[in-house]
């Protein structure tokens, strides 16, 4: 009898994604937008969607049918969904990843994940570790309270991140959907429609091969594809920027067309005066900026070095580069007006979205300094000493 993984590649899975997959996920985006963000969460349709585009599968070992994808590719395509809605390419985003984070489970633990194909979607909170992990034959009893586990409600298995062992080791460990309780506790003015609820556990039992300590994913393993190589650290930035150079996008197509559709006080067409035209310019380039570090570090994750400097600078550019797109949205806002205060305004909305996204802690600016001057020092001390 075929292995799953050898049945899967005489049989390619019958929705291997396509370009007219993702062009169904961006336009059912944005017809969904509205309907997202009021319920709080992607609809099934959305969330099928996505996966017919890919994203659930995009870092699956192709073993079990995956892609084992690139990062630039996944970038693209989720700044694509956000210029949309940026709680349905923060959904995509997630999912893409977390497939890459199940990855690095044994083996037996990515055969009960991806036994029936590789259009899974995962669900996760990982950070900060949480619960409670008790030793049990053959793995741990695990029990607590997890938050903002973004998607759940469309998930099929859910990652989450304990403390276990006389080491306090960062454990992650993969349960299905169906063991978790799902609290609706996902209340917020921004990237409304992640539905990042709260996953609930009691006393359940998980085998050890579907657990995996967080350590094992730092170091850089060259004998893996690519997009399992490269430590976690390196990446972990892009899959929450993605989402808000899309959105920053938006807002300033946005703030463009209302703007060339107004007038001043003094009748002048507002996108006749200087002040709009210097906003004009500013924003779009700094959100132009902001694409250019998300490839770089894209592309340094697809084929560059994988040592501390390089790890550092993608850290670095994901922190910048969000913070450009803050500093643009921000600036979009102010120079909206008042009718921007309107609950449905695009500016408004894409505006927090952003906001929301570099308050991230994979994101914060001052620890991205911090980490960067110690590699970029580190290797001036190394050369001053030689």
């Amino acid at each position: 009898m075929l292995s799953t993984a050898a049945a899967l590649a005489d049989h390619p899975h019958p929705s291997t994604p396509t370009r007219e997959g993702l062009a169904h996920a961006t336009d059912l985006a944005r017809r969904c937008a509205a309907q997202v963000q009021d319920q709080r969460r992607l609809t099934p349709e959305l969330a099928q969607a996505l996966s017919r585009a890919g994203f659930a599968r995009h870092f699956v070992p192709r073993r079990w049918g995956g892609e084992a994808g690139t990062f630039e590719t996944v970038l693209a395509r989720v700044a694509a969904l956000g210029e949309e809605c940026a709680s349905t390419a923060w959904c995509a985003a997630l999912y893409a990843a977390h497939g890459r984070l199940a990855a690095y489970l044994p083996e037996a633990g990515q055969r009960e994940v991806w036994e029936h194909g590789p259009d899974v979607r995962i669900a996760a909170a990982v950070n900060p570790p949480t619960g409670t992990a008790r030793p049990a034959d053959g793995g741990w009893r695990l029990t607590g309270r997890w938050s903002f586990a973004s998607g759940v409600d469309h998930a099929q298995w859910v990652l989450l991140g304990t403390r276990t062992g006389p080491d306090n080791e960062h454990r992650i460990l993969a349960v299905r959907r169906g063991d978790c309780q799902v609290l609706d506790t996902w209340h917020s003015s921004a990237l409304r429609g992640t539905g990042s609820n709260t996953v609930l556990l009691d006393d359940l039992l998980v085998p050890a091969h579907r657990t995996v300590v967080l350590a094992d994913l730092a170091a850089a393993r060259p004998d893996h594809p690519r997009c399992h190589g490269v430590p976690y650290p390196m990446v972990a930035g892009l899959q929450f920027a993605a989402p808000a150079l899309g959105a920053a996008r938006a807002a300033l197509r946005a703030w463009s067309r209302a703007t060339v559709e107004r007038r001043c006080a003094d009748g002048r067409r507002a996108h006749e005066s200087p002040a709009a035209q210097q906003v004009l310019t500013r924003t779009s380039a700094q959100i132009e900026a902001a694409a250019l570090l998300l490839r770089q570090a894209a592309l340094r994750a697809d084929a560059g070095e994988t040592g501390a400097l390089s790890v550092a600078e993608n850290i670095r550019d994901a922190a910048t580069a969000v913070d450009l797109c803050a500093s643009a949205t921000a600036a979009l806002m102010r120079a909206s007006g008042a009718r921007a205060l309107a609950q449905d305004d695009p500016v408004q909305r894409r505006w927090l979205d952003v906001a929301a996204v570099a308050n991230h802690a994979a994101l914060d600016l001052e620890a991205a300094c911090a980490a960067y001057a110690r590699a970029a020092f580190d290797v001036h001390e190394a050369a001053r000493a030689t």
